[in-house]
């Protein structure tokens, strides 16, 4: 009797525990990110204080990227006959809808907590300006993250890894991946 495989559950269960998270962290960013009444003026100068935006901003980064790490690099293709052509396209628009949207929710979230990350008299965000986030950069980014994590998971459970040692009469001592016929 065979042992049922808890690979691939847990796997859709990290990305959507990571994901939820990254979600709340960018959600609660939104509500912690620096205000206009927060800002500093010393004649041209100006300072804004570092917010806890910032490091919610970094953990939803974190915590996506290995989400999104995760559930596309735990997947070996195989360019074998056993893939239909419609099912190929399907798997690998929903890898590159997955990384789009990783992409854009990555930079909302990166630029966003940079602009939290304190901003001292004189030195500013950029060429010594002062800037603030905008409402809505961090609810763009948490709406980002959920086709995140759903294309991720569809990917996933698309694609099967199936690992088995081959016959040692045939020479070989290593494990050969493939991947099964996506459902």
């Amino acid at each position: 009797m065979e042992k049922p495989k808890l690979g691939k559950p847990v796997i859709c269960s990290t990305i959507v525990f990571l994901g939820t998270l990254a979600f709340s962290c960018s959600v609660a960013a939104e509500f912690k990110k620096v205000k206009a009444k927060d800002m500093k003026l010393d004649g041209s100068l100006c300072s804004l204080p570092r917010s806890s935006a910032f490091g919610l901003g970094i953990a939803a980064v974190v915590c996506l990227s290995i989400a999104q790490i995760v559930g596309t690099s735990a997947v070996c293709i195989h360019s074998g006959d056993n893939k239909s052509r419609r099912s190929r396209i399907v798997s690998i628009t929903l890898l590159v809808l997955s990384w789009i949207s990783f992409g854009l929710a990555t930079i909302l979230l990166a630029a966003g907590s940079s602009m939290n990350a304190g901003q001292p008299y004189g030195k500013g965000w950029i060429n010594g300006n002062c800037y603030m986030v905008r409402n809505g950069v961090f609810l763009g980014a948490a709406v980002l993250i959920v086709p995140t994590v759903v294309f991720t998971v569809q990917w996933e459970r698309r694609s099967t890894i199936a690992c088995t040692h081959l016959d040692e009469e045939a020479g070989r001592d290593h494990q050969q991946r493939e991947v099964i016929k996506p459902r």
